[in-house]
């Protein structure tokens, strides 16, 4: 093999080579924009699911019971494991068979 052979074959393979790494930025930038598109979709079918539970929620309210909303439910949660939620008690621990007319209030109020 000659100088020229060797040097052509050099030339070659470093086209060859700038063309593969072209293709895999091209590659990286399709991946990099599906990932992002799957990303979004992922959050708004997470969206999606929790408007449909509301709904399905809502429509299972109609038994006569108020209903919640998110951040209502939360502090029925907290009442129900034993803590105050009205601002008078926020936070205190209140005995299981105790009432707060004060947390009942702020949870089951009308508007």
């Amino acid at each position: 093999m000659d100088k020229r052979e060797l040097y052509d074959g050099f030339k070659n393979m470093e086209a060859q080579t700038q063309l593969m790494l072209s293709k895999f930025s091209e590659l990286r930038e399709g991946m990099t924009e599906i990932m992002e598109k799957n990303s979004e979709l992922e959050i708004e079918n997470q969206h999606l699911r929790e408007l449909i539970n509301e709904q399905k929620d809502s429509e299972n309210d109609n038994d006569g019971e108020p209903h919640l909303s998110k951040s209502r439910k939360n502090l029925e949660k907290l009442y129900n494991e034993g803590f105050h939620v009205c601002n008078q008690f926020y936070g205190k621990h209140r005995d299981e068979n105790d009432s707060c007319i004060f947390c009942t209030e702020i949870i089951y109020r009308e508007g």
